[in-house]
């Protein structure tokens, strides 16, 4: 019997020998899984969580507040914006920031402890000195004895960079009380307190404890200094002290002796500080800031000098080698063009001039924020070949012979500067020479300009005047009115300016905006609690200032005006953009609008052009060839007759006008000018032009008045010669106009 017993065994193991390592790993790997499930079922509570309780444990964590918990605070919040198609259409306000929508909170906010003694000294310098490095900054005024939990008093400067780099690596989630710890008179070691005058961090988790404290804090606790009186309520509430160091990181302050020189200061404590304590006036503050910006600047330098030595040494292990190296070192190559149409000018310019000017003028003088730059980027270059050759050689600049310069958006603002110099020797001997030096202003940190908040909710009152000879287009405006405005609901009112001429429209003649009339009717039919207000005036010479101050005048001084013109269609983008980009005594904007070529010179589908003389111009961005749009335009820069301001900045700038100019005067003034130039001349707005992609005008040749000045009459010719077709157009026309000629 053993033996087939033995035998069938042998076989059932040859036939699962090539599985057994199948069935060894299955085996194995649930083992472990059951092993590691009871391992994870066993432990009762989160070890961490449970040390974090123990009278070991750190002392700055509450034993009863769970760190996933208190994280809840810090998510941001995102905000659906799902449309159910059942409820009627509203409009989504954005807010300014994206912080601001999912609710994110600052990182660090100080609070500073003033009196109205300093306030205009002490408390102006700490302004001045840190409020750009924090978000938030907040002062407390009163008694220098009230008992208010301050962040720093402002008799203390704080070095705001390493301040807020030590706020950023401190975990926000934990009771913390970091200072300069000093010992309250007869109590223990562990009772500690931080100096007001050195500042001190208060964790927002700590805060939310102690404020149900305060009220007994107030009552039970006597003390003549609010820093003491906040330890001791922090001590005898929570029983948390101060410490001067808390997860690796130390808060080094430094006592600055009296009639100490802060530029003699050279020790260690002093330099690595991150608050400076007592300073007894603003002027000391102010030298402390610049002691302490310059070592940031040199620490910076030198920085920038390590990091451009290792990129020396790691690009001789790239492929392309030395080669491949770009100067400066550590900055982006320069940008490469793909054709001749990328490739970046150059501006001519000398000490007294420049090449290149707005207007289109071939020289105009050198001046302004120009002029300065001009002067920095000479004395910057005169200083480095200085510091290169000295002692051997010593430059004086003689004068500027040429000048290059070109923006570079990888980059910054490139110069090329030819100087004509004079060195001088050790032993005293003069040479004049003329050398070539490259310099380059590199891009730093995009900041974000403080402007006024605005909102997308404010109404925009559109204004259109109407001439009788535009009073055909009007009903193809209103069309596009009510699709871009009155379709999508926006917060947006129209008023028509029909201008008559001294014999149009009187008793018995005819009535020239009678169409215009029974346009605006049906639309007010069609969409019910739509009103199109309409203004009738009479002028013999209309002006658009005269135009705008009919309407000004039946309009509340908080109106946002949309200055239109008969070919504008806006619509819910070009509104928004009006919205934001006219702030209401700040800044009035004045979009530039697309204008379409001539349908003559450029069809649907333009021929190509003749050699050299480039491509063709772009489609509109609104175009479509689909519906037989012309193949391109341009955006024009020499129209300004739509605009976005508010009456209140309009009845200003119209103010300042007629207090500086009277009589006939004002009068002969108002003849040559438009509302932009009202602006730019007569207030002290910033006046903002940017090209507008959502206004695309059909072609149209503009009625050029002769009352206008000679630069609006010079404007006006230029944009109707420049709105006829591109450059491959009008060579087409001409080459077609020639042959015919010769034919």
């Amino acid at each position: 019997m053993a033996g087939p017993t033995a035998m069938r065994l042998s076989s059932v193991l040859a036939l699962l020998r090539p599985a057994l390592p199948l069935i060894l790993g299955l085996s194995l790997g649930c083992s472990l899984s059951l092993l590691r499930v009871s391992w994870i079922q066993g432990e009762g509570e989160d070890p961490c969580v449970v040390a974090v309780g123990e009278p070991g444990g750190p002392q700055n964590l509450d034993s009863g507040t769970q760190l996933d918990q208190s994280d809840e605070d810090f998510k941001p919040r995102i905000v659906p914006y799902d449309r159910d198609p059942n409820k009627p259409y509203k409009k989504v306000l954005r807010t300014r920031y994206i912080q601001t929508e999912l609710g994110s909170r600052e990182r660090l906010l100080v609070a500073v402890l003033t009196s109205r003694a300093t306030l205009p000294t002490l408390a102006v310098a700490v302004n001045r000195t840190v409020a750009h490095h924090f978000p938030r900054l907040l002062y407390f005024t009163g008694q220098r004895g009230a008992r208010t939990p301050a962040g720093m008093q402002d008799d203390t400067y704080v070095q705001a960079p390493r301040l807020a780099a030590l706020a950023g690596h401190l975990s926000i989630n934990q009771d913390l009380y970091l200072g300069r710890t000093e010992e309250f008179i007869g109590a223990g070691e562990q009772a500690r307190y931080c100096h007001g005058g050195f500042g001190y961090l208060l964790s927002r988790s700590l805060l939310l404890r102690l404020w149900p404290h305060l009220d007994g804090c107030r009552g039970d606790i006597l003390s003549a200094r609010p820093d003491e009186w906040l330890g001791r309520c922090l001590i005898d509430s929570l029983g948390i002290g101060c410490v001067s160091q808390h997860q690796g990181q130390q808060y080094r302050s430094f006592e600055l002796a009296k009639n100490r020189d802060p530029e003699k200061e050279e020790s260690s404590a002093f330099l690595s500080a991150f608050a400076v304590h007592p300073v007894s006036e603003g002027t000391l503050m102010y030298r402390l800031h610049k002691r302490f910006s310059a070592l940031e600047l040199e620490r910076a330098y030198s920085e920038i000098e390590q990091l451009q030595a290792q990129i020396r040494n790691l690009t001789v292990l790239t492929p392309e080698g030395e080669a491949g190296l770009s100067w400066p070192i550590g900055l982006p190559a320069p940008f490469t063009p793909h054709s001749r149409f990328e490739v970046l000018g150059w501006d001519y310019f000398t000490e007294q001039h420049t090449f290149s000017c707005a207007d289109g003028a071939p020289k105009c003088p050198l001046q302004g924020a120009s002029r300065a730059d001009v002067g920095d980027a000479v004395e910057t270059a005169l200083e480095q070949l200085n510091r290169r050759y000295q002692p051997r050689l010593r430059f004086q600049k003689q004068r500027l012979l040429n000048g290059y310069r070109r923006f570079d958006p990888a980059r910054g603002m490139e110069y090329t500067l030819d100087l004509l110099l004079e060195a001088v020797t050790q032993r005293g001997h003069r040479r004049a020479l003329a050398r070539r030096v490259s310099l380059l202003r590199p891009l730093s940190r995009v900041e974000i300009l403080p402007m006024p908040y605005v909102t997308e909710a404010t109404r925009v009152q559109l204004v259109l005047p109407l001439l009788v000879a535009e009073a055909a287009a009007a009903p193809a405006f209103l069309e596009a009115f009510a699709a871009g405005v009155l379709e999508p609901r926006e917060h947006a009112l129209l008023t028509l300016l029909l201008v008559y001429g001294p014999r149009e429209g009187g008793r018995g003649a005819p009535d020239p905006f009678l169409g215009v009339k029974a346009a605006a009717a049906e639309l007010e039919r069609r969409y019910p609690g739509t009103r199109l207000a309409w203004l009738a005036v009479r002028a013999e010479a209309p002006s658009q200032v005269r135009l705008l101050d009919v309407v000004s005048k039946k309009h509340p001084v908080d109106t946002l005006f949309f200055l239109t013109t008969v070919w504008t269609r806006p619509g819910p983008e070009v509104l928004n953009r009006c919205r934001m980009n006219a702030i209401s005594g700040w800044q009035a904007f004045f979009p530039v609008h697309f204008q379409e070529f001539s349908p003559a010179l450029a069809p649907q589908r333009s021929p190509q052009g003749p050699p050299g003389a480039g491509p063709d111009p772009p489609s509109p961005p609104g175009a479509d060839p689909a519906r037989g749009a012309p193949a391109g335009g341009r955006f024009d820069r020499q129209a300004s007759a739509e605009g976005c301001f508010y009456n209140a900045d309009y009845l200003a700038a119209r103010a300042r006008l007629a207090g500086e100019l009277a009589g006939q005067e004002e009068e002969e003034a108002l003849e040559g000018l438009e509302v932009v130039d009202v602006f730019l001349r007569f207030s002290g707005l910033h006046l903002f032009r940017a090209v507008e992609p959502g206004l695309v005008q059909k072609f149209s040749v503009r009625d050029c008045s002769p009352r206008l000045s000679e630069e609006l009459y010079h404007r006006c010719r230029l944009s109707n010669l420049e709105g006829l077709g591109g450059r491959a157009q009008l060579a087409m026309a001409l080459f077609e106009q020639e042959q015919a000629n010769s034919t």
